[in-house]
């Protein structure tokens, strides 16, 4: 598990210029680039979100374990293929004393396939763009819903009061994802990071992050 923050230094006798200053590090700091399919990722070259401050760092970026959409991919092969199955046999099955023009079946299966494609689309896009993000100072879940809707949910590092994930089923225990669960002080609601890779890293992550500010607070 690499350690992201040192401990803030010991304190220190005010200096004419006033109280020291504290400064954060960071270990195996390798900047990389996401691409289309990326889950997690430590310390992203690429990502800058709207509300980002100039000296914010995005630390950890994350979205769903690419495994949730593997029974949408089953499900979508399964419609790809129902068309050339089912209507054959319900041609058959329901005969009716007047033809049914092929243009009509030509049409439906048009319409089906039309219709199919939008579905899966938007459940891909979904994924995509409901992401998770843990800067130096807090942490963010951001959903986009039905391309026209967004929720931005965020809480300041300082208000996390507890940290803790929860995995559950074969699967979940096999690619090693789960829920992340940040309850945080005051009004602010809790924030969930749902089904995301490795989610005992998350938590050791935030971790490290909520002890560096509160020692950093006492300095």
């Amino acid at each position: 598990m690499p350690v992201l923050f040192e401990a803030p230094p010991p304190k220190k006798q005010p200096s004419k210029k006033g109280k020291s200053s504290v400064k954060t590090a960071t270990t195996a700091k390798v900047k990389m680039n996401t691409t289309p399919l990326t889950a997690y990722l430590m310390h992203p070259n690429d990502i800058r979100f709207e509300t980002q401050d100039p000296n914010e760092e995005v630390i950890l970026f994350m979205r769903q374990h690419m495994i949730v959409l593997i029974p949408k991919f089953i499900l979508g092969i399964t419609a790809f293929f129902a068309p050339l199955i089912l209507f054959p046999i319900l041609i058959r099955f329901l005969q009716s004393p007047i033809e049914m023009p092929g243009g009509y079946i030509i049409v439906g299966m048009v319409f089906w396939y039309v219709a199919t494609f939008g579905f899966f689309l938007s459940m891909f896009m979904q994924w995509y763009f409901n992401i998770f993000i843990v800067t130096n100072r807090r942490v963010i879940d951001i959903d986009f819903l039905f391309f026209l809707y967004k929720k931005f949910g965020e809480a300041k590092i300082e208000k996390i009061q507890d940290i803790s994930f929860r995995t559950g089923g074969i699967m979940a225990t096999v690619f090693n994802y789960g829920d992340v669960i940040i309850q945080t002080a005051g009004e602010i609601p809790n924030l969930v990071f749902e089904k995301v890779p490795r989610p005992s890293e998350v938590v050791h992550i935030l971790s490290d992050l909520t002890e560096y500010h509160k020692g950093a607070g006492n300095v």
